[in-house]
């Protein structure tokens, strides 16, 4: 048996075993998200269910450029976007790589795969009187009223992503040093500055709504301690990302914003504003957690494209 028989059947380089090994090496080592490990898994599994039906493999160390070449030909006749196509490419690199990394490739079969061009679109930010009217809807009156108003209050203020909005713990808020403590992509922690309003507002949700918002049937499973979740539900437990979002959409609904909305925009929102405002490009990478300054530079040109919005609308010879 030659030496590319005998590593056929070794295991490891099963597909399904080495897709398992990749997604487990990146979230035990690589530290990244369950929702990023979750499209990886996603992807990869999409592409050897392929490679399977398609070419009759049932190894990695099968693979060739030509299979993965034909692959992403394939998702092109599906009618897959290239913004969608260059994310595949994306999982398949870095499974590849991984695989050479750990002997059981020679070759990376998708070395030398084209990246399609995506174009850089620019998302669609609220304007400050829009966030104003948003921020403005749920009011303080009831706790759960005065949780979503400090959720709303923070995401602007700060700018962290909603999974870090709703991740955050009770100790993670420094009131006295009015910062937030974070835990990013890749569990990178980071500090984000908060502004004295909604600071007050946070500081009134943890020491009166907090302890009132649950059920009475649930009061019993309510966690105080520091790592317990600073925003909850009624039923004791922690905010979810997707029910945050559908405050989101009832808030903006019901303060006349037609543009679609999501937590996110919030967060474009932000950005946009603080360099509006004068901040500089690395300072607000730093606040968002961008590792490569190129995604924080889409911001600069949404704040061109306000500049002269304004200009055209009010100079007298625009």
């Amino acid at each position: 048996m030659n030496e590319q028989a005998s590593r056929i059947d070794t295991p490891v380089s099963g597909l399904s075993v080495a897709t398992d090994r990749f997604l487990r090496h990146m979230r035990l080592e690589r530290n990244l998200s369950n929702n990023t490990v979750t499209a990886y898994g996603r992807d990869l599994q999409r592409l050897c269910a392929y490679l399977e039906e398609r070419h009759n493999l049932v190894s990695a160390t099968q693979m060739s450029r030509d299979s993965l070449v034909d692959y992403l030909v394939h998702l092109r006749g599906e009618g897959l976007a290239d913004r969608s196509v260059a994310r595949h490419m994306s999982s398949i690199r870095m499974w590849c790589r991984y695989l050479v990394d750990r002997g059981v490739l020679d070759d990376n079969p998708a070395a030398m795969l084209d990246m399609p061009r995506t174009p850089q679109t620019v998302p669609d930010v609220l304007t400050p009187e829009e966030v104003e009217r948003l921020l403005a809807v749920p009011g303080t009156e009831t706790p759960r009223a005065l949780r979503d108003t400090a959720m709303l209050e923070t995401l602007y203020a700060t700018g962290v992503r909603v999974s870090e909005l709703v991740g955050l713990a009770i100790s993670d808020v420094d009131f006295d040093r009015s910062v937030l403590i974070c835990m990013g992509k890749g569990r990178k922690e980071r500090m984000v500055p908060i502004g004295e309003q909604a600071r007050a507002t946070l500081l009134l949700y943890v020491r009166e709504a907090r302890p009132r918002i649950t059920r009475r049937s649930a009061a019993r499973r309510l966690r105080h301690g520091p790592h317990a979740p600073l925003f909850i539900t009624a039923s004791g437990k922690g905010m979810t990302r997707q029910g945050f979002w559908k405050l989101v959409k009832r808030y903006a609904r019901d303060a006349e914003i037609d543009k679609p909305i999501s937590p996110h925009r919030l967060r474009h929102s932000f950005a946009t504003h603080m360099l509006a405002g004068g901040a500089d490009l690395r300072t607000v990478q730093a606040l968002l957690g961008h590792v490569d300054i190129g995604t924080t530079q889409i911001y600069t040109k949404i704040h061109r494209e306000r500049l002269r919005e304004v200009y055209d609308r009010y100079h007298p010879r625009a």
